[in-house]
């Protein structure tokens, strides 16, 4: 394989597809979320990098992603990301292995990391099930400014739809958003997962350096429990959301301060903490 040139995937895959209506049919190409593994390796002084995570994901954004994750582990502040350069990788997983290093030894104990974890894209949770151990883990101080009224939030998610252009492109693509109080749009990022658009969203202001807590996150999906995690996790005042939380996400958004809403669209919402 030596002299082969890694080619990095994209977020869309051309597909050729057969389409049937009525008695017609055509056969032309359309475009599909690309769907990769990501996996992320963690180093810190004095300890080489270590596989602590695999999760499926559309390329793009990936340092974002991987630093957003560490992030919302609680495991410390990310010093540098990259790509791996490790020489036995084949070319084409150059693009899907990340190594986050670490400006110290991680705030949990290094034994933890040994036992190797995998998710698909609808998980997150990553073995985080007691709300308690969630709030113990919490790196960033709760948002303590405003929160958007609710004539605000009903109308956040129209917001954010001109901005979730792979969706536009792919019908298959989540979204997760950062606004503020006012309904100012920080960032918004893409993913065929919830957690990782959340993790890409949250982890583009720990690589820029600024604060991870914000007045309110909007997500395009529902309120799983792994997703208001990663929103106490970083301190955001309010979660949004298009579809319902559950009875675990309720639970742990009232006990870590944060507003919650569901059934979001332009004439309803429900709020539940």
């Amino acid at each position: 394989m030596t002299g082969v040139k890694a080619r990095r995937p994209g977020p869309t895959t051309r597909v050729r597809v057969e389409e049937h209506r009525g008695d017609d049919v055509r056969r032309p190409e359309d475009r599909v979320l690309t769907e990769e593994p990501l996996e992320i390796r963690l180093a810190w002084p004095g300890a080489p990098a270590r596989r602590v995570w695999t999760t499926l994901r559309t390329p793009g954004n990936d340092f974002e992603l991987a630093a957003g994750w560490v992030h919302h582990e609680g495991l410390g502040r990310p010093a540098g990301v990259a790509y791996c350069t490790d020489v036995e990788l084949r070319p084409e997983q150059e693009f899907n292995v990340v190594t986050v290093t670490l400006d110290a030894v991680p705030s949990r104990v290094p034994s933890q990391l040994d036992a190797l974890s995998a998710g698909s894209a609808a998980c997150g949770v990553c073995g985080t099930d007691e709300v308690d151990e969630v709030l113990s883990r919490r790196p960033s101080l709760p948002w303590s400014g405003p929160l958007p009224s609710p004539e605000l939030v009903r109308r956040l998610p129209d917001l954010m739809r001109p901005h979730q252009q792979l969706f536009e492109r792919t019908g298959s693509a989540h979204a997760a958003g950062l606004f503020d109080a006012e309904g100012g749009l920080v960032a918004v990022r893409e993913d065929v997962g919830r957690h990782n658009a959340v993790d890409k969203v949250v982890g583009s202001r720990v690589l820029a350096g600024a604060p991870s807590a914000e007045s309110v996150l909007v997500i395009s999906g529902r309120a799983g429990f792994e997703l208001v995690q990663k929103a106490v996790a970083s301190g955001i005042g309010a979660l949004v959301a298009v579809g319902a939380p559950t009875g675990l996400s309720v639970r742990l958004a009232a006990a870590g301060g944060l507003a919650l809403y569901g059934w979001t669209k332009g004439d309803r919402t429900v709020r539940y903490a």
